[in-house]
């Protein structure tokens, strides 16, 4: 691949990767304002506050992408071309390096780590309140309604978790070139192309197909 055609690849990929860590963090909080803040929903979630919190996620995404795209690349490169990976990765960029990239890794590591840990510690605590709010909602039907609303916004967030977790914090011991890819394929793709069944299973016609299908 080329050296631009890399450095594209790899912006979006970190871009598109961080603005839905970030929007499922402001649909976790949609959900929680629903369920615990119900009366409430209109005057908290009305269309500018929506339009404020899809900025600063995308916002956000944008500069993650820039600053990890610009230090990985500003290293120089002496050791060809060829990745280990179908897609132009970091730390398959970084292998390529001439100079010590340790220092760097570390970096990212840590900027990278305090953002996903920012929004899981957030969908944690939002999830703890709702499910607090739903044992104490007095009819089963009324639980029901709740944990429907909210489970397609749990099993994308399970699925990308679970996928990332693996990739990025597998033992040493059991890593490999083909491992690599398998697991990249698994987070990188799989989720994406998931998650519009599942958002869609709520959908009455959808399950009617599928049990047709069955």
């Amino acid at each position: 691949i080329s050296y631009p055609g890399c450095a594209a690849q790899l912006f979006f990929f970190l871009f598109l990767i961080t603005a839905e860590c970030s929007l499922l963090t402001v649909m976790a909080y949609d959900r929680y304002v629903a369920i615990c803040k119900a009366l409430h929903y209109g005057t908290l979630l009305g269309s500018r506050a929506c339009a404020h919190m899809a900025a600063a996620a995308w916002g956000s995404a944008f500069l993650h992408a820039v600053l990890h795209t610009a230090n990985t690349f500003s290293i120089p490169i002496c050791k060809g071309n060829a990745l280990d990976q179908f897609f132009c990765e970091i730390p398959q960029v970084l292998k390529l390096s001439c100079s010590d990239s340790d220092l760097r890794e570390v970096g990212i590591l840590v900027v990278t780590a305090c953002l996903y840990l920012g929004c899981f510690v957030f969908l944690v605590v939002s999830y703890v309140q709702i499910l607090r709010a739903m044992l104490r909602i007095p009819s089963e039907q009324g639980r029901h309604k709740a944990f429907s609303t909210c489970f397609p916004h749990l099993a994308v967030v399970s699925l990308y978790v679970s996928t990332a977790i693996f990739a990025y914090l597998k033992p040493p011991s059991i890593s490999s070139p083909s491992l690599d890819l398998v697991v990249s394929f698994l987070y990188s793709v799989v989720p994406p192309s998931v998650n519009p069944l599942i958002y869609s299973m709520r959908n009455k016609e959808l399950k009617d197909s599928l049990k047709r299908l069955i």
